[in-house]
C-alpha cells in the first residue's frame, strides 16, 4: 500500500453496531457528589411550593436548580464562574422561550424557536466544553417553557423564581469548597497518574505498542485534563503552593507516558493513592522551584485561548444537525396529534454526538432507556399519584438515581430520567397515566428516528480538513521539540514548554482522527500520515524525557510535600 494513499475507514453500515452501546461502565469516582447536589438542590425550592400550594410554579423553581448539576469536575474558583455562566445561560434561555410563549400559541413557531434554541445551546455548551450533562439540561428546559401558556406580565415572575433557585443551586456548588478545597485538582490529578501507570503497566508487557494506542490517547486525554484543571488555579497567593506540588505529580505522569519502559507503575498509583486522601500531597523529589517543568508551566499559562469564534467554527455542522433533527422531529410529532412535541424535540437534541458513529450509540441509548423509564413510570405512578407530597418525593428520588446511574452508561440514566420528567408534568394536576406513557413512547421513537436521520443528511465534510490541520500540527511541534533536543543548552523551561506543546497536540490529533473516523459520505481521511505522525511525534517525546531524566539534579526518593489539602 502507497504512504500516499488515504483510507476513509469502515462503511457505514458496519459502524451501525450494538456491541458495546448499552454495556455497563464502572461507576464516576464521584457519581454521588451530582446526585447529592441535585437533590440539595432541588428539594428545598419543590418543598416550598409544596407548602404554600403552587407546586403547579415547580418547573420554573427547577430551571434554576438543575444548574446545580454542572461543573463537578472544576476547582471551586473555576467552579463559580462556571455555575454562574450556567445558570445565566438557563434563565436566557427560559426568558426567550416564556417571552415567545407569552406572544404566539402557534404549535409551529413554537417548535422552530425550541429547534434554534437547541442549536445554540448545543454550539455554545461545546465551545466552551462545559461538560455533562451538556446542553440536554438546557433545552429541556426552555422546550417544555415554550409549551406552557404565559403571558407577558407572569415572565418577570417565573424568572425570578429561577433565578432564586439558580442561586441556591450555585451555593450548593460550591458547598464542599471549605471541607475540601482542594478535591477537585487532587483528583484531576490522580486521574492521569493513574492513566498512565496503566499505560506504563500495559507497555511493560512487551506486546506491540500499537496494542496499547488506546491507553496511550486514554493518558494523554487524562494529563490534558489534568493541566486544565491546574492551570485554572491562581498562581500567586495561598493556593499556589498546592498548585505546584500538583503540577511536579502531572509532569510526572507525561514522563510515564513518554517513557513507559523507564517508568515504575506502582508508583504512579501509590502517589495517586495518597490524593484520594486528605493528607499531604506527596513529593516527586524534584527541586521545589525555578525548575524546567514550571517553567514549561509558565509558558503554556501564557499562551491565550482561542477565541470563541474559532471555537464555534467546527461546531457549525453540529449546530445545523442539532437544529434541523430538532425541527423536523417537533413537526413530526405536530403531525401525528402529539400533544407535547418537546418530547420529540429533546429527544433530538439529546442525539448529536461529535460524530454520526457515536450519534447511533446515543440514539439506542435514549431508546432503549425512555422505553424502560415508560415502564418504570406506570409502576411507580399509583404510588405518586396517593399525594403531592409522594409526588415531589418520587421525583427527587428518581433525580438522585438518574445522577447515580448515568455514568454507568446513559440509557440506566435515562431509565430514572423518563419516569421523572413525566411526574414533573403532573405537579400542575394529576393526568391519565396511559396517555402519557403512550405519548412519551410515541415522541421518543419519532424524535430518535428523525433526529438520526437529520444527522445522516447534514454531513460534517470539515472532519477531512480538520484532521489535515491537527497533522500539521502535530508535525510542527514535533519539529520544533527535536530543534530544541539538538541544541546543546535549550533555554530554561523551552524544551518543557515545547514537550507539552507536542503532547497536546498529539492528544488533539487523536481525538480529531477519532472523531473524523465516526463520520458518514465524507472526504478520505489520511490515515497513514496520522499513524506516522503520532509514532514520530511519540519518539521525540519519549527522547525529551530521557534528556530531562538525564540532568543530575534529579532525585529519586519520593518525600511530601508540606501542604495540606
Amino acid at each position: 500500500m502507497s504512504s500516499a494513499t488515504p483510507t476513509s475507514g469502515t462503511s457505514p453500515a458496519r459502524r451501525l453496531s450494538l456491541a458495546g452501546v448499552l454495556r455497563l461502565r464502572r461507576p464516576s469516582e464521584i457519581w454521588f457528589k451530582p446526585a447529592l447536589s441535585s437533590v440539595a438542590a432541588v428539594a428545598p425550592p419543590n418543598l416550598l411550593l409544596l407548602a404554600v400550594g403552587r407546586l403547579d410554579l415547580a418547573m420554573y423553581t427547577m430551571a434554576g436548580s438543575l444548574c446545580a448539576l454542572y461543573a463537578h469536575n472544576r476547582p471551586y474558583a473555576a467552579r463559580a464562574r462556571t455555575l454562574a455562566w450556567v445558570v445565566l445561560g438557563m434563565i436566557g434561555g427560559l426568558a426567550v422561550a416564556l417571552v415567545t410563549a407569552s406572544l404566539t400559541g402557534n404549535a409551529v413557531v413554537l417548535v422552530t424557536v425550541g429547534a434554534l434554541l437547541a442549536a445554540v445551546q448545543k454550539a455554545l455548551c461545546d465551545a466552551t466544553r462545559v461538560g455533562p450533562p451538556g446542553n440536554v439540561v438546557l433545552t429541556f428546559i426552555s422546550s417544555a417553557a415554550l409549551f406552557v401558556p404565559q403571558t407577558l406580565g407572569q415572565v418577570p415572575g417565573h424568572l425570578a423564581l429561577a433565578a432564586a433557585a439558580g442561586v441556591w443551586a450555585w451555593l450548593v456548588g460550591m458547598a464542599p469548597a471549605p471541607v475540601r478545597p482542594h478535591g477537585p485538582e487532587r483528583r484531576a490529578t490522580a486521574q492521569a497518574l493513574n492513566a498512565a501507570a496503566a499505560y506504563a503497566a500495559a507497555h511493560g508487557t512487551g506486546a506491540d505498542g500499537d496494542t496499547h494506542a488506546p491507553a496511550r490517547a486514554a493518558g494523554y486525554a487524562a494529563v490534558q485534563a489534568a493541566w486544565q484543571t491546574l492551570l485554572a488555579l491562581p498562581a500567586t497567593g495561598a493556593r499556589a503552593a498546592t498548585r505546584h506540588a500538583l503540577e511536579r505529580l502531572v509532569v510526572r505522569a507525561e514522563v510515564g507516558l513518554a517513557a513507559p519502559a523507564d517508568t515504575d507503575p506502582e508508583r504512579l498509583r501509590s502517589w495517586a493513592r495518597a490524593l484520594r486522601g486528605a493528607g499531604r500531597i506527596p513529593r516527586t523529589g524534584d527541586a521545589p522551584g525555578g525548575t524546567d517543568e514550571l517553567l514549561g508551566v509558565d509558558a503554556e499559562l501564557a499562551a491565550r485561548p482561542a477565541p470563541m469564534w474559532q471555537r464555534l467554527g467546527p461546531l457549525a455542522p453540529i449546530a445545523a444537525r442539532t437544529a434541523l433533527g430538532c425541527a423536523l422531529a417537533g413537526y413530526a410529532s405536530l403531525a401525528l396529534g402529539i400533544g407535547r412535541p418537546y418530547w420529540a424535540l429533546v429527544t433530538a437534541a439529546a442525539l448529536y454526538q461529535a460524530n454520526l458513529t457515536l450519534t447511533w450509540s446515543r440514539a439506542v441509548q435514549r431508546v432503549v432507556g425512555n422505553l424502560a423509564g415508560v415502564l418504570l413510570f406506570a409502576a411507580i405512578a399509583p404510588l405518586a399519584h396517593l399525594g403531592q407530597a409522594l409526588l415531589v418525593l418520587c421525583c427527587l428520588a428518581l433525580n438522585f438515581g438518574a445522577e447515580a446511574l448515568i455514568t454507568r452508561n446513559y440509557w440506566l440514566g435515562s431509565v430514572c430520567v423518563t419516569p421523572m420528567a413525566l411526574l414533573v408534568t403532573e405537579f400542575a394536576g394529576y393526568q391519565a397515566t396511559g396517555d402519557l406513557m403512550t405519548e412519551r413512547a410515541v415522541d421518543t421513537l419519532v424524535g430518535a428516528l428523525v433526529g438520526f436521520l437529520a444527522a445522516v443528511v447534514v454531513t460534517n465534510r470539515r472532519a477531512g480538513s480538520r484532521v489535515e490541520q491537527a497533522v500539521t500540527a502535530a508535525d510542527r511541534a514535533r519539529e520544533h521539540a527535536a530543534r530544541l533536543l539538538a541544541e546543546p543548552a535549550p533555554a530554561p523551561g523551552a524544551l518543557e514548554a515545547a514537550r507539552r506543546s507536542l503532547a497536546a497536540a498529539l492528544t488533539d490529533l487523536r481525538a480529531t482522527a477519532d472523531g473524523a473516523a465516526g463520520e458518514w459520505w465524507g472526504r478520505a481521511l489520511p490515515q497513514e500520515r496520522v499513524v506516522l505522525a503520532e509514532q514520530s511525534g511519540h519518539r521525540t517525546l519519549a527522547e525529551a524525557v530521557r534528556r530531562q531524566a538525564a540532568r543530575p539534579d534529579r532525585d529519586a526518593g519520593t518525600r511530601t510535600e508540606d501542604v495540606r489539602p
